[in-house]
């Protein structure tokens, strides 16, 4: 297995897995397929508030993590979001999903006061992991704001 950096070449296997995830029930509902081209250009621009990796297995894409970066003053400092982690169902079961988030608490850990991610709750084998590593349930119950928004002159 090989975990890295999205490069150019990983548009299509990229994408395709979003589509995957974003029809899968990981997640509470599809989101619109622009999205994964914006993510992935802003992936390839160095653009300091987001990262992500690939996995691969003998050559062919295995699954992906996203990953989005802030501040938090109830947190201490920087907070690294794992956005998205996708394992391909035929790949599942193989460490893959631990490996990502090994290597991503490597290569940020030194740097973060904390790591969040959500999970959709009948994801079961994902929280099942997610504990076994390490996180924890927060009793905070999550709220959104989406354009068109009010008073926004």
């Amino acid at each position: 297995m090989t975990i890295r950096k999205f490069a150019k070449e990983d548009r299509q296997a990229y994408i395709s897995m979003s589509e995957e995830f974003y029809n899968s029930g990981a997640v509470l509902h599809p989101v619109n397929g622009k999205n994964f081209e914006k993510t992935f250009s802003l992936l390839l621009s160095g653009n300091p508030l987001a990262d992500g990796c690939i996995a691969e297995e003998n050559g062919e894409a295995a699954g992906y993590a996203l990953l989005a970066f802030s501040w938090s003053n109830e947190g201490g400092g920087l907070t690294v979001w794992l956005e998205e982690i996708y394992v391909r169902p035929k790949f599942q079961c193989h460490g893959i999903g631990r490996s990502m988030i090994s290597r991503i608490l490597h290569k940020y850990g030194a740097k973060a006061a904390r790591f969040r991610l959500e999970a959709e709750s009948s994801n079961v084998r994902a929280i099942s992991l997610y504990k076994r590593i390490g996180f924890s349930r927060l009793p905070y119950m999550q709220m959104i704001l989406e354009p068109p928004f009010p008073c926004s002159d």
